[in-house]
């Protein structure tokens, strides 16, 4: 009885810690009294297994230190999220709690990332900043910071530091991720260069001795590099801090995370065909030439995998179905970037999700062009528009930037939009020029209508929801999406599909071009918005009780958790 009353004891004070620490009413809302059960329902179970016929026994030991590494990323992710998050998993163990527990892993916390961050234990509102800066610093008072102190804007936009309250009153500081996270990082170096010693692949070696090195010098170019230049690797892994999505404050503060996957050689090298087509995607953009970035790296490898494992920021309520790595411009113009389609992840969701979906939501006469090549495509091509247009520039004072910084905290959103939109404009240009079959395009276009129901009940404030949201507003108000009130159904206008992708292409890429922070909020605030027919849509599936997304329940973690 004293074990159990130390547990939900610890609860309480969690919880009264997560209240206690908002220092404001308006920091505060009310908890919401969705049970848990129903919150665990959204997810689909879906097992990721592990082709061990394909490994041999060196091979296997190089995973088993690979996935230890990841693991670390979870614990890091875990504390760039919240600094109580470590306190309240420790009072969340106890056989009462186990459901909290298994829906506070799922989303590294205690908000409901799928309800819009909606608290379920405690009732403070998600910091924007997460723990990247001080819970009670301002957007103003960082950038009043290095407005006074220009030899600190470099560190303080950094994307590998956090920010911290100095000694004196009023003092901010950045502190390298190094050091801020040193002995959970040294961990991470040491597994990875264990694995290092059990591949024979030299250049998967080479990429894991150098990010281990990374983890203590706080300098991951080098190491991104030699990722771009991993080559006839059966083990795919990536890992460390990349994307910026969970600081909402300013976008800028990259989160750990991991993929461990095993690699299609034959389907990777099907598709390296596209990288011919890299330098002809950049020049057919829909915009001026001087805006036209030409001088970025062409390597742009293809990898098809299987995810085995995944870790941090990415496992976070919702899975990544593929990702465009690394972010670092100087990266892309020296190589490019490299695409990795999560096969395994993408069929999941497509059966479970997606076509269910489709069925309820879209035009009966159009549901034949839901189809799972449309979606891979368009997934691939998403990736591939990630590296395209405008990266670094020049604002109109002179001011030499990139578009991330330049978009603040809307960059993520408006950079997922133009993914989206520029994507299926180039599906459409690889069409014309043979590479895809003309039967492609309407399938494109349907399945990416559907699609948008499926990423939009993630939430309209994610990057991924909002930049969704944009679209599909777009797309309907100049005719191409239609709603029938009477069957509650969505269709495509196959007729004037190609200029408003066109169109909206154009105004994406340009707002990048020029760094025009104004112009992006404006964008998301006028297509931003949901509508009551897609509100009762998506009431609609939620009656229906499907999946909002899939739970992976990964084999590895049993297979190693004994040794």
């Amino acid at each position: 009885m004293k074990r159990a009353f130390s547990a939900a004891a610890a609860v309480f004070v969690a919880a009264a810690c997560l209240v206690a620490i908002a220092g404001g009413g308006d920091t505060v809302s009310a908890q919401s009294d969705k049970p848990i059960e129903a919150r665990l329902a959204v997810y689909a179970p879906v097992k990721i297994s592990v082709p061990w016929e394909l490994l041999d026994k060196n091979e296997t030991a190089a995973l088993e230190n690979i996935y230890r590494a990841a693991v670390v990323m979870d614990e890091i992710f875990l504390r760039q999220v919240w600094k109580g998050n470590v306190g309240l998993r420790k009072a969340l163990i106890g056989k009462d709690k186990m459901k909290e527990l298994k829906f506070f892993k799922i989303n590294f916390g205690p908000w409901d990332r799928i309800e819009e961050n909606e608290p379920f234990i405690g009732r403070i509102l998600k910091p924007d900043g997460a723990e990247f800066y001080p819970i009670d610093m301002t957007k103003k008072e960082f950038e009043e910071w290095i407005a006074k102190r220009a030899v600190d804007r470099e560190a303080f936009e950094g994307t590998f530091t956090v920010i911290r309250r100095g000694e004196k009153k009023g003092e901010l500081t950045a502190i390298p991720y190094s050091k801020e996270y040193k002995e959970l990082l040294d961990d991470a170096a040491r597994y990875l260069r264990r694995a290092a010693d059990f591949t024979a692949n030299e250049s998967l070696a080479k990429f894991l001795r150098s990010r281990a090195d990374a983890f203590g010098s706080n300098d991951y170019f080098q190491s991104d590099m030699d990722w771009m230049d991993v080559a006839d690797n059966l083990i795919d892994v990536t890992i460390g801090p990349y994307e910026v999505y969970e600081d909402k404050l300013f976008n800028y503060k990259a989160a750990f995370e991991a993929f461990v996957c095993i690699r299609d050689p034959k389907e990777s090298k099907r598709l390296d065909g596209l990288k011919k087509y890299l330098v002809r995607m950049e020049k057919n953009l829909p915009i001026p030439e001087e805006h036209k970035n030409l001088e970025r790296g062409t390597e742009s490898p293809i990898s098809v995998v299987d995810e085995v494992f995944s870790a941090g920021d990415t496992k976070a309520g919702v899975q990544t179905l593929a990702f465009n790595l690394p972010n670092d411009e100087r990266v892309h113009e020296a190589k490019g970037s490299k695409k990795v389609m999560l096969r395994n992840i993408i069929h999941a969701k497509f059966d479970k999700i997606l076509m269910p979906i489709a069925e309820l939501l879209i035009a009966e006469d159009q549901l034949k062009h839901v189809t799972f090549d449309a979606c891979y495509n368009h997934i691939l091509l998403h990736e591939f528009s990630h590296g395209l247009g405008p990266g670094r520039i020049t604002l109109e004072d002179g001011t030499e930037t990139t578009a991330q910084k330049a978009l603040k905290e809307v960059h993520s959103s408006v950079e997922e939009a133009k993914a989206d939109i520029v994507g299926e404009y180039n599906i459409y240009y690889l069409i014309d020029e043979g590479f895809f079959g003309r039967e492609l395009e309407k399938d494109v276009a349907v399945t990416f209508l559907a699609g948008f129901f499926r990423s939009v009940r993630f939430g309209a404030e994610s990057a991924h929801g909002r930049a969704n949201m944009v679209i599909f507003n777009y797309m309907r108000e100049k005719g191409v999406y239609s709603f029938d009130p009477k069957s509650g159904r969505w269709s495509v206008d196959m007729d004037g599909t190609r200029d408003a992708v066109k169109d909206l292409s154009a105004k994406i890429l340009m707002i990048q071009a020029l760094g025009d922070y104004e112009a992006a909020k404006g964008l998301l605030e006028k297509y931003g918005k949901m509508d009551a027919d897609v509100e009762a849509s998506l009431l609609k599936l939620r009656k229906a009780r499907l999946p909002v997304d899939i739970v992976p329940e990964f084999e590895i973690e049993k297979k190693f958790a004994a040794n």
